[in-house]
């Protein structure tokens, strides 16, 4: 027997407006039928588990056990900008001097996320 993924649970304060955040992350749309004040709010990836935010009344207090890796189609520096510019902020930077590494930010709540080396960067770097 097995289990399929069904979804990513993400707590937050503001779940519609943090899966707003995500959609532009991804280029993925929201579900329609969420709207804002909603107790929960979904992203329709195209395959895969849904992400779905959900409130919660406590604020984020420590490192997630578990997050997402992003792996970018543009560069890696470019993505983490882009990504800065949409409301992340970086937590640390793994990023090495020979292009290996990745960066760790957070979304508007908190919740961290890797940003991985695209293919182009892989290509680009021996490790």
């Amino acid at each position: 027997m097995v289990s399929i993924v069904q979804n990513v649970a993400i707590d937050c304060a503001d779940p519609y407006e943090l899966a707003r955040f995500w959609s532009q992350v991804t280029g993925c749309p929201l579900n329609p039928e969420d709207e804002p004040g909603d107790p929960e709010a979904q992203v329709m990836l195209p395959e895969g588990p849904v992400l779905h935010f959900n409130r919660v009344p406590e604020a984020k207090t420590v490192k997630n056990r578990i997050h997402l890796c992003l792996r970018p189609e543009t560069t890696r520096e470019r993505e983490v900008e882009w990504l800065l510019g949409l409301g992340a902020t970086l937590v640390a930077d793994h990023r090495r001097p020979d292009g290996s590494g990745w960066a760790i930010l957070a979304d508007p709540e908190g919740n961290e996320f890797c940003v991985l080396r695209s293919a182009s960067d892989r290509a680009a770097t021996p490790h």
